[in-house]
């Protein structure tokens, strides 16, 4: 979701773009980091764009907030992806 300015904003009113103090990641969100790129972020983006648009415009199903926010989710992921894709 972002707002009017185009900034991203988290649904529990963070700002998205928030920096992460990277002395406090783990070893195995570095692997899991790492892993990520290795797989592909592209793809893992289109999947996950793909995944979204069949539930949402191809699903005859009732959302709710919970499925709502769980789109939401895959969006936000798949968001994250292109930045790190097109920072690396």
């Amino acid at each position: 979701m972002s707002t009017q300015n185009g900034q991203g904003v988290c649904l529990n009113g963070c700002s998205a773009n928030t920096a992460v103090d990277t002395r406090h990641v783990s070893k195995s969100q570095l692997e899991f980091l790492d892993y990520l790129k290795f797989h592909g972020l592209e793809q893992l983006s289109e999947s996950l764009k793909l995944i979204h648009d069949l539930a949402l415009y191809h699903s005859d199903v009732s959302f709710n907030e919970e499925e709502k926010s769980a789109l939401f989710d895959l969006k936000i992921l798949w968001e994250g992806f292109e930045r790190i894709r097109q920072k690396s």
